[in-house]
C-alpha cells in the first residue's frame, strides 16, 4: 500500500522537474494568480481527468467534480465553485461533460439499493423520468444507456442556466456560454452535443428571472 503511495510523491517530483525544465518560471507564473476562461462541471469518474483529456495546463480550467456530473439548485458547493468562476475568475464557457459508461447513469436506470449514494442518483432518476418516452422506446440497452448520458448532460445544461448565477451575469452583459459534451472512455473523443446556451431567452418563460 505505501509503495502506489509513495509512487505519487516520486511522480510529484518527476513532473516538477518536467516543468521546470520547459519553462524555469512556470510556478511562479501559476503562483501570481488564476485566469481561467473555462469553468468544467465534470463526473468524479478517475478515467476523466479534465485537464488531461482536452490538453489544457494547469490554469486553464476551473474544475468541478461530483458523480454524474450533477448540477442541482441546492448543491451548494457546486453553486459555490459556479459562483466563484463566473463573478470572480470571469470564465466564458461553462462545460458540463458526461462520460459513456458513467456508474451514476448506469445505477439510476435500475433499482439496486446502494446506500447514501442512493438520495444522489435519485436527480438522475428524475432525468429519466423527463424522457421516459424515448428512452424506453430504445431497445438496444447500450444505445438506451449511452442515450441516457447525453440526456442528463442536456438537463444539466439546462439547469446551469436557470441560476441566478448564470442569469445575472447575462444581465449585466457578461459573455458566459455553457456547453454540453459527452467523453468516451473506449476511445478518448469528446463528443458536442451542440447545447450551447448563451442567455436566458433560449429558457422557458417561467425559468427566465426578472433582475
Amino acid at each position: 500500500m505505501l509503495t502506489f503511495y509513495n509512487k505519487l510523491l516520486e511522480n510529484n517530483k518527476l513532473w516538477v522537474s518536467r516543468k521546470l525544465k520547459k519553462d524555469p518560471e512556470f510556478f511562479k507564473k501559476l503562483s501570481e494568480g488564476q485566469a481561467p476562461p473555462v469553468l468544467w462541471i465534470g463526473c468524479a469518474d478517475s478515467r476523466v481527468p479534465a485537464n488531461e483529456i482536452i490538453g489544457a495546463e494547469p490554469g486553464e480550467v476551473f474544475v468541478h467534480r461530483n458523480i454524474a456530473n450533477m448540477v442541482l439548485h441546492t448543491d451548494m458547493s457546486m453553486l459555490s465553485v459556479l459562483d466563484y468562476a463566473v463573478n470572480v475568475l470571469k470564465v466564458k464557457h461553462v462545460i458540463v461533460c458526461g462520460h459513456y459508461g458513467c456508474g451514476g447513469v448506469k445505477a439510476a436506470m435500475g433499482n439496486q439499493h446502494i446506500g447514501l449514494i442512493d438520495n444522489w442518483i435519485r436527480h438522475i432518476k428524475d432525468v429519466y423520468r423527463f424522457h421516459a418516452k424515448e428512452l424506453n422506446e430504445i431497445q438496444d440497452e447500450k444505445e438506451r444507456f449511452d442515450r441516457f448520458v447525453e440526456l442528463n448532460v442536456f438537463e444539466q445544461v439546462q439547469d446551469l442556466a436557470k441560476t441566478s448565477i448564470i442569469q445575472e451575469a447575462w444581465m449585466k452583459g457578461q459573455e458566459v456560454a455553457i456547453h454540453g459534451w459527452v467523453y468516451g472512455v473506449n476511445n478518448g473523443v469528446i463528443k458536442d452535443l451542440k447545447l450551447t446556451i448563451l442567455d436566458n431567452n433560449q429558457l422557458a418563460d417561467v425559468y427566465q428571472l426578472d433582475f
